[in-house]
């Protein structure tokens, strides 16, 4: 895209860098935690939505980290495929970004305060990881959880059992197992949209030097892994259907079936990175429509 095209305003600078389309990934596993908690009779209002604030403040605030690092490295050039970077386009200065970037995790560290005084350690111990996660995903050069291939499976956890479970924590103070199992389902179709975002930037990510899993994989590998992720987050429902009272209810998901199936299939014959970003957008709206049929399904 080309940088000598600026947006009309100063809020839209920051939208753009914010980029929208990811929260889904945030929000998803929160909404499912709290569907959880409604359906054991432990929901607890100002826990679930500190809980929802803080996991976006965590995303703008690894989209500020990324938009800031991956400059700084040599990742976002003018040959990028993908939607235009604030930091590189010019509209905003690294130092500006960086700023940005601590400000927004202050923001979460205070919005998760009350949750780390009613959850106790395990909500800490996950504050300090989901932020240094964050962080580590694009600092630190070859060693970055990007350039390592590792992005992906920090993805799967902390979008995925980390986020279910520790929403389901700060408001029912307990655990159960099965909590963590349905937190495999966004992890997977969070990891899905990184999968589709990292085959489109494959070209590009090879050029700077970032090892991705895509990168190391190869691309037709890492197309199956994508529809791997959509397999296992629509066999969940199924095996955890004896966990409420309105199984059927608990299928719901199911019905997205045969978007994933047309999503798998583009994302495997597409190489245009225009229509790649659209199945990227598509793969988020995936996750966040199965996150509302999920909340459902389990609040029936």
């Amino acid at each position: 895209m080309p940088t000598d095209i600026h947006p009309r305003s100063v809020p839209h600078i920051w939208i753009q860098a914010a980029r929208p389309k990811t929260l889904p990934a945030a929000a998803a596993p929160v909404l499912m935690g709290i569907a959880l908690a409604l359906s054991a009779g432990a929901f607890h209002p100002v826990a679930a939505a500190l809980a929802l604030t803080a996991a976006l403040l965590i995303q703008v605030g690894v989209n500020f980290h990324n938009d800031y690092a991956d400059f700084l490295q040599g990742a976002d050039t003018e040959d990028r495929v993908g939607p235009l970077r604030v930091t590189q386009a010019g509209w905003v200065d690294p130092t500006t970004m960086r700023r940005a970037t601590v400000a927004v995790f202050a923001l979460a560290v205070a919005a998760g305060t009350y949750l780390m005084i009613r959850g106790g350690w395990p909500i800490v111990a996950v504050g300090i990881a989901s932020i240094a996660s964050a962080v580590w995903y694009t600092a630190g050069g070859s060693y970055s959880l990007a350039s390592l291939g590792l992005a992906d499976v920090f993805v799967l956890i902390f979008f995925g059992p980390v986020a279910v479970g520790g929403t389901y924590y700060v408001q029912a103070l307990q655990l159960p197992g099965y909590v963590l199992a349905v937190g495999l389902a966004p992890g997977l179709l969070s990891m899905a949209i990184l999968l589709v975002n990292n085959i489109r930037d494959l070209a590009n990510d090879r050029a700077a030097g970032r090892r991705t899993l895509v990168v190391r994989m190869g691309r037709s590998a890492a197309v199956a892994l994508y529809g791997a992720c959509f397999v296992g987050a629509l066999a969940l429902p199924v095996a955890l259907m004896n966990k409420t009272d309105t199984a059927w209810a608990a299928l719901l998901p199911l019905v997205l079936a045969p978007w994933a199936v047309y999503l798998v299939r583009a994302v495997a014959t597409t190489h245009d990175p225009a229509a790649m970003n659209r199945l990227l957008a598509g793969t988020g709206r995936f996750l966040a429509l199965y996150a509302v049929l999920f909340f459902i399904g389990w609040t029936l």
